[in-house]
């Protein structure tokens, strides 16, 4: 075991363990996505569709910063983002704290949300930057490791927290938030690759139409979105379920408990066994069993067929998500990282805003049975998706290998097998009004925000 562990751990750069601290740190201090729909309307005394309402904006402003910071990294560099990013995250939280008019709630949670994602594609961009291709999987493994762990105890610690006072974790959250920019600051380098293409050189300037121009990676970004609209019904189908069920918000929170655990015992191992094994069948195998294992839930009708459901599609997480994020960072050139991170962030961010209106309709109009069978049927479409993408991948590899150039850290190629955890996502800022903040129902949502 203690061998397994020093080999989990072995052979990363020393900047990469420096942004994996910061990460724990962050998420180490995460309440603003948990308990920002119970502040509103338990503390604050706000309707349910106005908490809705912050919330939808808190996520609307994730989608427009998917975008923008990726472009910063970019442009100005990974570092200067990060700082930039965690410095506004933390005065926007902290102004959270003492704004109370609906319209400035509303107007700072969006500049929360616009901060707070704005640091994804910078992380991304940075650690694929650092860490040699073969050793990404692993590398963006420990730091999705990281994230959870960090969210499974802020959760714990937020709620007596806020049993206390909400004011005291808003300004919780932006010290910790501060203290990420300060590592960041003093301990990690600017890892952007210089430029070093000529005039002629199509890989030398990269602009977000060239990413939209880019067909294959923008059916990557497809396939993302329908996976990203299957996990997202663990936040909003799953708890709407249950509820129907007659199981109490306790029962809900206990079974998603389920997931955060299972991350962060099996990430890593389950990551030593998919390390060097072929990401096509990976990304297939990862489609059907998200699909298929929430298309299970129209057969639950206790606590353990609902954990038995998680089971199934949480292992399809912690395949997917190294595995992913990998393609993208295989698909991007050097100079362009950032921003096909972005673009690649933006669709969870997206997923956030669609699946809770798809899925309420859709249980409105058909009932819940008609959800779990359309989940089931994304993962086969993604799952069909991703076969013939990766057909089609295979034979022009050697051109997606020569298309990155090179970059520090030895890392010649981002078509090399590799990943750089999303965090997945931005799981769900929207999803809070039907999670009300529950426990471990919390952890997926805000697995992308580093």
């Amino acid at each position: 075991m203690r061998r397994a562990v020093r080999e989990s751990v072995s052979g990363l750069p020393r900047e990469f363990w420096w942004l994996w601290t910061s990460t724990l740190v962050n998420r180490l201090g995460g309440f603003v996505a948990t308990f920002l729909v119970l502040y509103l309307t338990s503390d604050q005394g706000y309707s349910a569709a106005y908490a809705g309402l912050v919330v939808s904006l808190y996520g609307l402003g994730g989608v427009v910063s998917s975008l923008g910071g990726g472009v910063m990294a970019d442009r100005l560099g990974r570092r200067p983002t990060l700082l930039i990013a965690q410095t506004s995250t933390a005065l926007s939280v902290a102004a959270l704290a003492f704004v109370h008019h609906p319209v400035a709630i509303a107007a700072v949670a969006c500049l929360v949300g616009m901060a707070t994602n704005a640091s994804r594609p910078a992380v991304q961009a940075m650690m694929a930057d650092i860490v040699r291709p073969e050793d990404r999987v692993r590398a963006f493994s420990l730091n999705y490791w990281a994230i959870n762990l960090g969210f499974a105890v802020s959760a714990i610690a937020a709620g007596f927290i806020a049993e206390y006072s909400y004011m005291a974790g808003f300004l919780g959250e932006a010290a910790m938030t501060l203290l990420c920019a300060i590592l960041v600051f003093v301990k990690v380098r600017e890892s952007r690759p210089e430029r070093t293409g000529t005039a002629g050189d199509g890989a030398a300037e990269v602009s977000l139409m060239t990413v939209v121009r880019d067909g294959r990676f923008m059916s990557v970004v497809g396939l993302s979105f329908l996976i990203a609209l299957i996990f997202m019904q663990g936040h909003v189908g799953v708890p709407l379920a249950m509820g129907a069920d007659g199981f109490s918000a306790s029962d809900f929170g206990t079974v998603m408990a389920l997931n955060g655990l299972l991350v962060v015992v099996l990430q890593i191992p389950v990551t030593r066994f998919i390390e060097h094994r072929d990401p096509r069948r990976l990304l297939i195998i990862s489609s059907l069993l998200a699909g298929y294992g929430f298309g299970l839930t129209a057969f639950a009708g206790s606590i353990g067929f609902y954990a038995l459901t998680v089971v199934v599609w949480t292992l399809a997480e912690i395949v997917n998500a190294p595995t992913q994020t990998g393609l993208v960072v295989r698909l991007s050139p050097v100079q362009g990282r950032g921003r096909y991170q972005g673009m690649y962030t933006m669709t969870w961010s997206v997923a956030t805003l669609i699946a809770p209106l798809a899925a309420g309709f859709v249980i409105d109009r058909f009932g819940s049975a008609w959800l779990w069978g359309m989940c089931a049927a994304l993962g086969t479409v993604a799952g069909l998706g991703y076969w013939a993408l990766m057909r089609n991948l295979s034979r022009d590899d050697d051109g997606v290998s020569g298309q990155a150039g090179s970059g520090p850290g030895g890392q010649d190629s981002p078509g090399t097998k590799g990943a750089a955890v999303q965090g997945t996502a931005t799981k769900g800022a929207a999803v809070r009004v039907q999670g009300q903040g529950q426990g471990g129902g919390e952890r997926q949502a805000v697995a992308g925000q580093v």
